[in-house]
């Protein structure tokens, strides 16, 4: 027994030796580790020479200077407030803003022709399917995910709690029918004239035209009181009878409103894009005979791109200027409290979620690959969205971000970037479905299940026709208040803070085109290799000049001629 006892307590104390000494190894190893790392840490701060500071600066140069212009922005807009500056002064300041604003949208219509038009024509027309399919696919899910957030959030925070009363209505808003706006983003998609597209796009406007109805001149006997009735003899009914016969001749001219054929100013850019891509595979399928063109517009795109460097370093002043603007534009910043406030939150809220949350998320599902690092090269872009508020004026800057800072493919770039830049808006949808419901819980109005549904949709829908311009999802939400019966007018209660939801919304939308495009490119790789190695088979020939391969086309044929006769 005692033998035993002995076995058992040597077990125990072994045991607890191991144990210990299992405890002290992995106390060890935590203790190398954290050694190791600070090592690496000092070995770090000792490399960080001036050479290295000054290279850091240097190549993040772009991205300091616009969050600089920012922060500027904002402080120089807060210190000039108290001088009380006039509407004409405030322009005057604005200026440098505006002239960016002019710059950027100068370049966004040769840049969206050409990119489109070199992309499509590069890619071969299964490539170029396979990889629009994708992105089609990944800018509805997108969009219906920001809807469903939109939704959820204004639901849960309901924010329009209070009275109509309370809110101060700004400016006017024009009406237009749910049918009408559709028919117009199917007729903008189908140009008649390209060079009008460049600088107008159709809109259907309303008149009114007269129109002649039958006048009946006397009352039914349902509207005659019982004893009158009886008071009233066989002669008297006659010539009723008679007066009403002969009124039935006369007309009545009423005014009825009517959609009359009318236009917009700004780019058509919807049918710049479907164009381009026609156009693009057309010259794509052409081989030869199209190289010519595809050649030009290769060159074409990258003459913009470099005017696009260019103007990059501009791009820091104008925004500094366009943000002062618009801060010193508002009359009172007490407005953002309350219910607006309250409203303005739950918008931050929803964009930030479906932003930095959910588009990362999607990246890193699909690609495996750290979205952050992808995003931190797309600075630049965000950042000049925000001073901009428009996705097509952010254009050029997104190219540049994408093709030298993450190493985006030139094709899926070309292809990816007008296209989202047109037809997918994240932020937009968000917001139009947010503030549709906000403004149904301002006028106590309980929406039913499949009113909610029919907003989700048509929210969707109208983001795809909202052009990217600044403030373009005011003019498409009154689409999704018409669909279920809200008021169109109340969208003037919300104008007041739009001009800074707006910015937040484009660069959600820029980040989304933006993370679409690497999700595409990494779908899309495997055909992006095999069309390399199958141009890698024939680069000796395309190292030939064009005119060389025309001259051996036609003395191949010649002798061919010759042959047969």
């Amino acid at each position: 027994m005692d033998e035993k006892q002995d076995n058992a307590t040597s077990l125990f104390l072994n045991e607890d030796t191991e144990k210990m000494n299992n405890a002290d190894g992995g106390v060890q190893r935590l203790q190398q580790a954290v050694q190791t790392r600070a090592s690496r840490a000092k070995k770090r701060v000792h490399s960080i020479t001036r050479e290295s500071v000054i290279n850091f600066l240097r190549h993040n140069a772009f991205v300091i200077l616009t969050v600089a212009a920012v922060i500027l922005g904002i402080v120089l807009a807060f210190v000039l407030r108290p001088y009380n500056m006039t509407y004409r002064q405030v322009k005057y300041f604005s200026f440098p803003g505006e002239l960016l604003m002019r710059l950027l949208q100068m370049l966004v219509l040769p840049l969206i022709v050409s990119s489109l038009v070199s992309g499509m024509a590069s890619l071969d027309s299964k490539a170029s399917g396979k990889m629009g399919l994708r992105a089609v696919v990944y800018y509805m899910v997108t969009t219906f995910i920001a809807v469903f957030i939109g939704i959820v959030m204004v639901i849960i925070i309901h924010p329009g709690k209070g009275t109509k009363e309370d809110l101060q209505s700004e400016g006017k808003i024009e009406r237009v029918q749910t049918a009408d706006a559709f028919m117009d983003l199917v007729r903008n998609m189908f140009p008649p004239n390209l060079v009008e597209a460049c600088f107008k796009q159709y809109k259907t406007q309303y008149g009114t035209r007269l129109i002649k109805i039958p006048l009946v001149q006397f009352s039914n006997a349902s509207s005659v009181s019982e004893p009158a009735f009886m008071l009233l003899n066989l002669t008297s009914i006659v010539d009723n009878v008679t007066r009403a016969m002969e009124s039935l001749q006369e007309m009545m001219t009423v005014e009825e409103v009517v959609p009359i054929p009318g236009s917009a100013n700004g780019v058509n850019a919807l049918g710049l894009v479907v164009f381009s891509m026609c156009f693009g595979l057309v010259i794509g399928n052409m081989k030869q005979q199209g190289r010519p063109l595809r050649e030009f517009f290769d060159s074409l795109n990258e003459a913009i791109m470099r005017l696009v460097a260019i103007i990059i370093w501009y791009a820091p002043i104008g925004i500094m200027f366009l943000i002062s603007g618009k801060i010193l534009e508002m009359e009172d910043l007490a407005l953002m409290g309350g219910q607006l406030g309250m409203y303005t939150i739950t918008v931050i809220i929803g964009l930030l979620i479906h932003a930095l949350f959910v588009l990362p998320l999607i990246y890193f599902v699909v690609t495996r690959k750290n979205p952050w690092t992808f995003i931190g090269g797309l600075l630049q872009a965000l950042i000049t969205a925000f001073g901009t508020s428009s996705s097509s004026a952010t254009l050029p800057i997104t190219f540049k971000c994408l093709e030298e800072n993450n190493g985006v493919d030139k094709r899926v770039t070309r292809f990816v970037l007008p296209v989202g830049a047109t037809i997918n808006m994240d932020g937009t949808a968000l917001y139009e479905a947010l503030a549709a419901i906000f403004i149904a819980q301002v006028n106590n109005y309980d929406l039913n299940f499949g009113q909610i549904l029919t907003i989700s949709i048509t929210a969707t829908a109208a983001s795809i026709g909202a052009a990217g311009i600044p403030q373009a999802g005011l003019v498409t939400m009154v689409i999704v208040l018409t669909s279920v019966g809200l008021p169109t007018e109340d969208i003037t209660l919300i104008i007041a803070v739009d001009w800074f939801l707006d910015r937040l919304r484009t660069t959600t939308n820029v980040l989304g085109d933006s993370l679409g495009a690497g999700i595409v490119e990494h779908l899309s790789r495997h055909e992006l290799q095999k069309q390399d190695e199958e141009l890698g088979g024939s680069v000796i020939e395309d190292e030939k000049p064009y005119h060389l391969i025309c001259q051996e086309n036609d003395t191949l044929k010649r002798a061919n001629s010759e042959t047969k006769m």
